[in-house]
C-alpha cells in the first residue's frame, strides 16, 4: 500500500494550478493575525473536490453494475435463491470493481502487489456501500428478486438500486477523497 504521505503530494500538486492569493486575502484578520489562514476549501477547491468524488462514485459503480448485473442476471437465470444470487452479485462487482482499477495500474507499470493494496485501498469502502444500498433496494422491492432477467420488475428495481447506491456513494467517496484516501491514492497513477 502507498503511504498516505504519498496521496497527500499527489493532492498537493493540485493546488500548483490554483492562482495565487492576493496580498488583501494576506492581510490583517480581526484577531490580529496577519498571512493566510487555512480555513477550509475555498470555492475554487470544493468544485474540484466534487469532480473527483463524482469521477470516482462513477468509476466505482461502472465496475459495481457490471458485476451486479452479470450476478443477478446468472442468478435468476439459473433459478438460484434470493441469497446465493445476491452472494453471486456482491462477490462479482467487487471484483469488477477492483479490476477497473488495477487495469490501468498493471498498464502503467507498477507491480501486482501494489496495484493491489492501491485498488483494496482506494475502492472498498465505496463498494461497500454501493453494494449494501443495491441490494438492500433489491431485498425490498416486492418481487424483485424473484422476477425474471425478462421481467420489467426486474430491470427497473436494478436500475433504481444501483442509481441510489450512486448517489450514496458519492458522499463516501467525497470524505474519502478530502482526506487523501479513496481514489484520492489512484489519482496520481491514472496520469
Amino acid at each position: 500500500m502507498l503511504p498516505i504521505d504519498s496521496a497527500a503530494a499527489t493532492l498537493s500538486r493540485h493546488d500548483e494550478h490554483r492562482p495565487p492569493r492576493s496580498h488583501a486575502e494576506g492581510r490583517e484578520h480581526d484577531h490580529g493575525h496577519r498571512g493566510r489562514h487555512d480555513h477550509g476549501p475555498t470555492a475554487q477547491e470544493v468544485p474540484s473536490l466534487n469532480r473527483t468524488a463524482w469521477m470516482a462514485t462513477v468509476h466505482c459503480l461502472t465496475g459495481c453494475t457490471i458485476g451486479e448485473v452479470l450476478g443477478m442476471v446468472i442468478g435468476t437465470a439459473l433459478g438460484w435463491g434470493t441469497w446465493p444470487t445476491v452472494g453471486l452479485a456482491v462477490a462479482l462487482a467487487f471484483v469488477f470493481g477492483y479490476t477497473l482499477t488495477l487495469w490501468p495500474l498493471r498498464r502503467a507499470g507498477m507491480a501486482w502487489g501494489a496495484a493491489l493494496s492501491l485498488a483494496f485501498a482506494s475502492d472498498t469502502l465505496s463498494i461497500a456501500a454501493m453494494e449494501l444500498v443495491d441490494n438492500a433496494i433489491m431485498l425490498v422491492i416486492p418481487g424483485a428478486m424473484d422476477a425474471g432477467s425478462a421481467d420489467a420488475l426486474f430491470w427497473g428495481s436494478l436500475a433504481l438500486s444501483l442509481l441510489l447506491a450512486g448517489a450514496a456513494a458519492f458522499p463516501v467517496n467525497r470524505w474519502l477523497i478530502a482526506r487523501g484516501k479513496g481514489h484520492a491514492l489512484v489519482h496520481a497513477h491514472h496520469h
